[in-house]
């Protein structure tokens, strides 16, 4: 429970140096923890971080689309709330070490041709699980089994 800690004294911080922005990035990351404490699946690493990565996409795709209509004031309140979510997240992979990942997944799995995506986007996305974008892994799985 240190993440739930951590977010409650760093709203108080954001609250004592008038961070509007970082305040209501953060309170939307307690009111998600306090929903992952009630909810059936119940409070767990795995819950928590699965919530985190969540609301970052979401902030990342309403940015998109944000964007799209023109309105780049409101996608900069998005990224921003994205940034300040994220840092509470595990540090992502790179492509490079993605790549060297998913080959190794290859190999173990013995997928040889693009009909055994499905295999290898499996055993990949629990190997992975928040290390990495799954749009990213799809892509690179794809490109290394259609070699």
């Amino acid at each position: 429970m240190a993440l739930e800690e951590k977010i409650n004294a760093d709203i108080k911080a954001a609250m004592l140096a008038k961070e509007s922005a970082k305040l209501e990035a953060l309170r939307a990351v307690k009111s998600a923890i306090l929903l992952l404490k009630t909810s059936p699946e119940g409070y767990t690493d795995e819950t928590e971080l699965k919530a985190l990565q969540k609301m970052v996409k979401q902030r990342k795709e309403t940015a998109d689309v944000y964007n799209g209509q023109g309105r780049a004031d409101l996608a900069e309140v998005e990224l921003a709330q994205a940034a300040i979510i994220e840092v509470y997240l595990p540090k992502q992979m790179s492509e490079a070490e993605i790549k060297s990942e998913v080959e190794k997944i290859i190999a173990s799995v013995g997928a040889s041709s693009p009909a055994d995506m499905g295999k290898v986007m499996g055993a990949a996305t629990k190997a992975l699980a928040g290390k990495a974008d799954g749009k990213i892994v799809s892509t690179i799985v794809k490109e290394l089994l259609s070699k």
